[in-house]
């Protein structure tokens, strides 16, 4: 039966291996959830998804197996006379629950009239006699008192004398090229970590204190350590203004992200291509300048550097000099970006467009040929590839 699922999950790209399926069979065996649709699904995502970027894979990918389930079941319910099953359901009734239903106008018209309602009905309820909700007398909800109802959902406790079961599942999307959001960006960057204790001792030394205690007879011997912490050191330098105006909120968000995740972070502002100078400071950039050869000298060669820009401006902002939109720069930008290639190891260029339309742009060619082809897009995919490459 499982084997229909994991087909699903490997058709709907979540990357799942005969490992987890057994897992999963195995936590079944065991009685971890039994006849919960919900509880199953949770169960199953914990062990078969590995990430979290993949659940909206995994929901397509569930949904569409316990479709075929649906309909399989109405299939066998099809074989079945109608008139059998409703003579059934008849017998298991009392004579004052029958009773109770005919006061709607019976089955059918007690179905026709919950689908009326979850038309008109328009925000969850809770309480009263006639909307779908939980815990009232109305036909139609979860964990009310009205016997001749339609279960709606799960919440409440359950009374037992619910005609059928009506839920609806919503969740929430992720993957890899969605929107991406601080805290996703955060996960993608999480890639590029190397820790190390720092500082002064903060951190409680479980290991050390089970030590120190044990030889001093028993006698609580506390030990402190410093706190593990990220050592990579990043450079960061955005492209600010122009065509970049349509890109501002997604760059405030890397900016914020990388501030949490780096503790070793510099960062600089240019337009469109590197020059002689760059800025920190935006209502200040014609006055607050930093020579950007002082840049290539402050900054070890161990600074991983991150260029964020669209790379699209005119060939000759990179090719001349003189060809800043801004300024008369004495050297073209191509040798001061070849001076960043020979001074730092890893220096990658993050681009807000996505690859498809890189093709588009002569100066992209330009750029991606400058970086030795190390430009990625500024999704989770791409941020996790250059993350990946930077950490190497």
């Amino acid at each position: 039966m499982l084997l229909n699922l994991f087909n699903e999950m490997r058709a709907a790209k979540v990357p799942v291996s005969v490992r987890e399926l057994l897992d999963l069979h195995h936590a079944l065996q065991k009685g971890v959830v039994f006849a919960d649709m919900d509880a199953f699904y949770y169960l199953a995502r914990a062990i078969l998804v590995k990430d979290e970027r993949h659940f909206d894979k995994f929901d397509r990918a569930f949904a569409a197996y316990f479709k075929g389930l649906e309909n399989l079941d109405q299939h066998i319910e099809a074989l079945i006379p109608d008139e059998w099953l409703r003579k059934e359901f008849e017998r298991s009734l009392t004579d004052e629950e029958r009773a109770q239903i005919q006061s709607l106008g019976g089955l059918d018209k007690l179905i026709e009239e919950f689908k009326k309602r979850l038309e008109e009905q328009k925000e969850r309820h809770a309480g009263g006699n006639k909307w779908i909700g939980t815990g009232g007398t109305s036909p139609f909800g979860s964990g009310g008192f009205n016997p001749e109802g339609i279960r709606v959902g799960e919440a409440g406790k359950r009374q037992g004398k619910a005609v059928k079961v009506w839920d609806q599942r919503e969740y929430k999307n992720l993957d890899d090229q969605v929107e991406l959001g601080t805290r996703n960006i955060k996960l993608a960057l999480r890639r590029l970590r190397k820790f190390a204790r720092e500082g002064a001792a903060e951190e409680l030394d479980i290991d050390g204190t089970i030590d120190h205690t044990a030889r001093d007879a028993g006698l609580l011997n506390i030990q402190m350590r410093p706190e593990r912490r990220n050592t990579v050191k990043l450079l960061l330098l955005f492209d600010i203004g122009g065509s970049m105006d349509a890109h501002v909120k997604v760059c405030e968000e890397l900016f914020s992200a990388c501030k949490t995740e780096f503790k070793h972070l510099e960062y600089y502002y240019f337009h469109n291509f590197v020059y002689e100078s760059v800025w920190k400071n935006n209502l200040r950039r014609t006055s607050e300048r930093y020579s950007t050869f002082d840049l290539l000298h402050k900054y070890g060669d161990d600074y991983k550097v991150v260029f964020v820009g669209d790379a699209a401006m005119a060939p000759y902002e990179i090719t001349q000099p003189g060809g800043s939109v801004e300024h008369w720069n004495e050297e073209a930008g191509y040798v001061w970006m070849q001076r960043f290639m020979e001074k730092f190891k890893k220096i990658i260029w993050i681009n807000p467009y996505p690859k498809q339309a890189w093709d588009y742009t002569a100066s992209t060619h330009l750029v991606r040929d400058l970086i030795e082809d190390k430009m990625y897009p500024l999704t989770l995919q791409g941020l996790e590839e250059g993350m990946r490459y930077l950490s190497k």
